[in-house]
């Protein structure tokens, strides 16, 4: 595809009923751990909220509610897998139950 970034490496995966980019989630956040600047774990986490440098945060389907208060208005992702899956999607060998996302690099997670 000349000149484009539809369907690159990013995630894209078409349009929802209303014309919003759907991104795979899984492959956007694999992208971002590859290119771009994210931290591991509900105490990274809260550092970078805190800071406010997180510009975006995954939390897994399992991670509980009550961990993850202390955010503030950083916007939040619920990833549909396990703890375990979003280490998987993130290409690390150990389970994750939040991502902060500080620099999505060449992904396009910010727009998920």
């Amino acid at each position: 595809m000349a000149g484009g970034r539809s369907g690159g490496s990013g995630g894209a995966r078409g349009t929802d009923r209303r014309g919003r980019p759907v991104i795979d989630v899984s492959r956007a956040l694999r992208v971002a751990t590859d290119t771009g600047d994210v931290r591991f774990g509900l105490r990274e986490v809260r550092r970078a909220a805190k800071a406010k440098s997180a510009k975006l945060v995954v939390l897994a389907s399992n991670c509980p509610p009550a961990a993850v208060q202390t955010l503030g208005d950083i916007r939040t992702l619920r990833f549909p897998g396990t703890n375990v899956d979003l280490g998987a999607a993130c290409g690390v060998p150990f389970s994750v139950a939040a991502v902060a996302v500080l620099s999505p690099g060449e992904s396009n997670i910010l727009s998920a």
